[in-house]
């Protein structure tokens, strides 16, 4: 259990965003999957679009309903307070996600978040790792599709090869799915500020205590033809290889020396030279101001893919890990990513905080580390496939 006992707290989960597009699918797996004993309440800004979020929910008489703003720290300190695991959907977490980190870290309350934002998760390590691990709170970002899929299934594929030994694994990322407005606005926004983001990295890296005695990397590959998954492997620029990186400096089941590599893999070259070319486009706009406007005003924060789209997308990430004499293929595997999937990913990430027997961590921590095969078991369960594809 959560080191707070059930009654310390009025509310296991408070789940703050929860009017907005995946907070909206959030609450809906929630109401629809959670055991009957959670004790769980929705928070925002406006009052009445929560109670009309609850009034549509199963069993909405039973959960909870604060108001709390990004703006107003002292709503943010009383959310914390009444909570024993705290579930944020409100980005981008750079410009409205540090107040309620400091709240909870201040409070020990468990924390939980859907950033894809290298700059904000290397900036609340420096200002709130020590102060969470004083009072205890976990502080767990990247619980959707970043990063869950690719942290946990290196340490499902890690635990396939042999102990204490030098280990690589690369993953190849292929999905058919579309994005949202809060997608694009976090997306353009990180890509905006690649000077600050170089910066808050650096400064991280003077904070956080080497591991005598093993290495982990994650370096960017080059560009290939990955015959192993039959596909051209392109370097993925997201946050999922430094969550694996700091996954594998944790934990000592990935061995003296780890090195993982991170792939979208495509299957023909001229769709792969055209997605070069169209991130490198995305990349440029985003540094001119009116560019960057014109881009965000394509797809408003709040609006996603209808539930046929989503009914209809899939994402699969296959691994190959090496060493000891060992090479093993896995696969994670499930449908939408971006909404239906990342929703049943946070929604499970903040329950196994809130019910699972974990071992004893505090500060900023991965889903590994903070929740490794307890969360592989709930996601397995809830439908998300982890399996061996082969092995020698």
């Amino acid at each position: 259990m959560n080191r707070l006992k059930k009654t310390d707290r009025p509310y296991d989960i408070v789940l703050f965003g929860a009017t907005g597009f995946v907070g909206t699918l959030t609450a809906e797996y929630l109401a629809a999957h959670a055991p009957g004993n959670l004790r769980w309440a929705i928070a925002g800004r406006d009052r009445r679009r929560l109670a009309e979020l609850r009034d549509r929910l199963p069993g909405g008489d039973r959960i909870g309903e604060l108001r709390a703003d990004v703006s107003d720290p002292a709503s943010l300190r009383a959310l914390a307070g009444q909570a024993r695991v705290v579930a944020t959907t409100v980005g981008p977490y750079v410009r409205y996600g540090e107040e309620l980190v400091a709240a909870c870290a201040d409070a020990g309350t468990d924390y939980v978040d859907l950033t894809g934002e290298p700059e904000f998760v290397d900036l609340m390590y420096v200002r709130h790792d020590a102060r969470a691990r004083e009072t205890g709170a976990r502080l767990v970002h990247a619980c959707g599709f970043d990063s869950v899929p690719h942290d946990l299934g290196v340490l499902f594929t890690v635990r396939q090869l042999p102990e204490a030994v030098p280990l690589t694994v690369d993953g190849f990322v292929t999905a058919d799915a579309a994005f949202s407005g809060g997608t694009l606005a976090s997306a353009l926004n990180q890509f905006a500020r690649l000077r600050p983001m170089r910066a808050a990295a650096r400064d991280r890296r003077r904070h956080e205590p080497r591991v005598p005695g093993r290495r982990a990397a994650a370096p960017t590959g080059a560009p290939r033809f990955a015959g192993e998954v039959g596909a051209w492997a392109l370097p993925l620029p997201t946050i999922d290889p430094q969550i694996v990186k700091r996954s594998a400096r944790a934990l000592p089941r990935y061995g003296p020396d780890f090195r993982y590599r991170h792939y979208a893999a495509v299957r023909h070259l001229p769709v792969a030279v055209g997605g070069i070319a169209a991130a490198g486009a995305v990349l440029t706009a985003a540094q001119v101001p009116p560019a960057r406007r014109w881009l965000s005003g394509r797809l408003r924060p709040g609006d996603g893919p209808s539930a046929q789209k989503r009914a209809r997308s899939w994402f699969s990430v296959r691994f190959v890990g090496e060493g000891g004499g060992r090479r093993v293929r896995t696969e994670v595997s499930g449908g939408d990513p971006g909404y239906d999937e990342t929703a049943k990913m946070f929604a499970e990430a903040a329950l196994c905080l809130a019910f699972d027997e974990l071992p004893p961590t505090s500060g900023q921590v991965t889903t590994a580390v903070a929740m490794g095969d307890a969360l592989i078991e709930r996601l397995s369960g809830a439908g998300i496939r982890f399996r061996v594809v082969a092995g020698r």
